[in-house]
């Protein structure tokens, strides 16, 4: 790898393992921090060359011997507007920043969530100083939460910084940790949920645990607290962190979270609570998970770092009302 002003330049070249593999898939694999979409998107806007000829086609096959030029250019300017949005900042320097995002926020824009997002937050809080390989709508993001699950996120303001986390992401050592208010109880009360996870095939707005196919996924879990088996916290460690992999993990295990509007199954009740407790349960707002500590490498000093956000005020309230109907 090379840098040029600003400008990230990979050559690979094809043994006989890597032959006949689609180009997108090769670089994929030979560059850890870079995603299929954004190769996909460098193939397309020809940043890829073999022998000084740009390869334009996704599903051009690698050949033996031949060596590949990839081509990062230059952070653009991102197209989401900076906008004037409280972060709750838990750390930040020169080269990242730590945020405690609230349940309710997106972190990037996207169809339906084109300003308010955690990205627009950003752009007026760093000013200029955000990585660009993620894209002109995703400036510094290195991984992300969805949109009604709060918590810790790291996001880079220099492309080595994100190459650096992209790097712990993809070799699994960066340290995630989650809470969860589930229907029921786990059985076993603790151990190793695993399984690929790909996009439903049966509704597109859903992952799903699939046979074949699809994304490794790893989630250990912990049962910290039992409210009488009609629902349950608990604790979950990523060692994968793949999109919705709590949610589809613990309903596949037939705890669904508390508030989840995609994965419960209809007319989802815990039909042992009282009222009124049992109306505020299945009524919860969003889904009842947090990303409540993150630890990892700094990529440029290379110290360790971690960081705790405290449960928000409305899971707060719903821990607290589950207790008092434990007791």
């Amino acid at each position: 790898m090379n840098e040029q002003n600003n400008t990230v330049f990979y050559t690979e070249s094809v043994d006989e393992s890597k032959t006949g593999l689609r180009i997108d898939k090769f670089i994929c694999e030979s560059i850890s921090e870079l995603s299929r979409a954004q190769v996909q998107r460098l193939i397309d806007g020809g940043f890829v060359f073999a022998d000084e000829e740009s390869i334009t086609d996704k599903s051009f096959k690698t050949r033996l011997g031949d060596i590949y030029q990839i081509t990062l250019p230059a952070a653009t300017d991102a197209v989401p507007k900076a906008e004037d949005i409280e972060l709750e900042v838990l750390y930040e320097d020169n080269d990242l920043i730590v945020v405690n995002k609230p349940a309710g926020m997106t972190v990037h824009p996207a169809a339906g969530a084109y300003s308010g997002t955690l990205v627009n937050a950003l752009l007026f809080h760093c000013k200029d100083s955000l990585s660009g390989i993620g894209g002109v709508a995703r400036p510094g993001i290195a991984h992300r939460i969805d949109r009604n699950t709060s918590g810790i996120l790291v996001v880079a303001k220099n492309d080595l910084a994100h190459r650096g986390l992209a790097e712990q992401f993809f070799n699994h050592s960066i340290e995630r940790t989650y809470y969860a208010v589930v229907y029921g109880i786990l059985t076993p009360l603790k151990g190793v949920i695993e399984g690929n996870i790909a996009r439903s095939p049966y509704d597109r707005k859903k992952m799903a645990l699939v046979q074949t196919g699809g994304k490794s996924a790893v989630t250990h879990y912990e049962t910290i607290e039992n409210y009488k088996n009609a629902a349950s916290l608990v604790k979950c460690n990523l060692e994968t962190g793949r999109t919705h992999q709590i949610r589809v993990h613990l309903s596949s295990k037939g705890c669904n979270l508390i508030g989840d509007d995609v994965y419960i199954k209809a007319k989802k009740t815990s039909l042992c609570l009282p009222e009124p407790l049992k109306s505020y349960v299945n009524n919860f707002p969003r889904q009842a998970l947090h990303a409540c500590s993150l630890g990892f490498i700094h990529p440029i000093t290379k110290q360790e770092m971690s960081f705790y956000a405290d449960f928000p005020a409305d899971m707060k309230e719903l821990i607290a009302k589950l207790r008092d109907y434990k007791l």
